[in-house]
């Protein structure tokens, strides 16, 4: 029997990206001395700062990789950008705290794109973050984001802590949040096909189509994350991204959506809605320098068999 020497806690463990990383520990990507543990919000409330040192001091990690956040789609975020800096960040105030009181001796924590300026060049890259303000439909979250990267260089400075991050593009798969008014552009076009589909009416798509992004499969992160857990050192974040050749329009997503989930009605761009970014293009060269040779899923591919999770799911998806 090999020993157990790592604990892997992972925060936001029921999520996409958790019930990504749980499958793929269980499909064979993990390790003999790895324990695996996954919580969630029922676990321990992360903005309470008892109930978080709470859970570190019952569970005893010695590795963390934590997702829990508050996330919500675009129109949500416009609507409540305090609530997110707020909740965001106390919950990663507590667990980096913890994780550091606690002797954890890696966390990973998850990022976003939209930490990125707004006013930038493309593509994006690891050292453009702290360059300017966010976009101002979520600079919320966004700025909540950012600071985990300024307390993980605090925790490595002051305290020798190999805390870091990760930072993926648009993440899609099963388990996501399907919710059409709060979702992410991805689950909400599938849910709207669904819907469109059953009802037998057209699929009206909000803003122009035109707006281009950069998804990745929630399978293929998780085993990036794996890697990032047992082999990436550095303290600055790393995109964990397509290549910039593999970025889709909102129109090209929402088609292969409709062909994956067989919908042949009319597909409508509704322009009186928001776009968002045009585009948040994105360098994974530095992630290419470390690993050239990882495979992605096919974005087709990917979108079918997520498709085909949410019907299979329906009644029980977050939607």
């Amino acid at each position: 029997m090999t020993e157990v020497t790592k604990r892997i806690l992972v925060t936001g463990g029921t999520g996409l990206v958790g019930r990504a990383i749980e499958k793929v520990v269980a499909d064979g990507e993990g390790r003999p001395d790895e324990e695996w543990i996954f919580v969630s919000s029922r676990d321990a409330d992360l903005t309470s700062s008892s109930e978080t040192k709470a859970l570190f001091e019952r569970h005893k990690p010695t590795h963390v990789i934590h997702l829990a956040a508050m996330v919500g789609g675009l129109f949500k975020n416009i609507r409540s950008n305090l609530d997110f800096w707020r909740t965001n960040i106390h919950i990663n105030d507590n667990v980096l705290h913890s994780a550091h009181e606690s002797g954890v001796q890696k966390v990973v924590s998850c990022l976003s794109t939209c930490i990125f300026p707004d006013k930038t060049t493309y593509p994006i890259d690891e050292t453009m973050i702290h360059n300017g303000p966010p976009h101002s439909s979520n600079f919320g979250y966004s700025y909540a984001k950012r600071m985990i990267d300024v307390q993980n260089r605090g925790y490595s400075e002051q305290h020798g802590r190999c805390f870091t991050a990760v930072i993926p593009t648009n993440v899609f798969g099963p388990h996501d949040n399907f919710n059409i008014e709060d979702g992410h552009v991805l689950p909400g076009l599938i849910h709207k096909v669904y819907l469109a589909k059953q009802s037998g009416s057209a699929l009206t798509v909000w803003g122009t189509g035109k707006p281009r992004r950069q998804f990745i499969y929630s399978l293929d992160l998780a085993r990036l994350f794996l890697w990032v857990l047992r082999e990436y050192d550095e303290v600055e974040p790393i995109i964990l991204s397509v290549g910039e050749e593999d970025e889709v329009s909102i129109r090209e997503a929402a088609e292969a959506i409709a062909e994956a989930m067989e919908f042949t009605g009319e597909l409508i761009f509704d322009a009186t809605k928001s776009d968002g970014q045009f585009k948040k293009t994105a360098s994974n060269a530095k992630l290419r320098r470390y690993l050239p040779r990882f495979q992605f899923t096919p974005f087709r591919k990917a979108v079918k068999e997520t498709c085909a999770w949410f019907n299979a799911n329906y009644a029980n998806a977050r939607k």
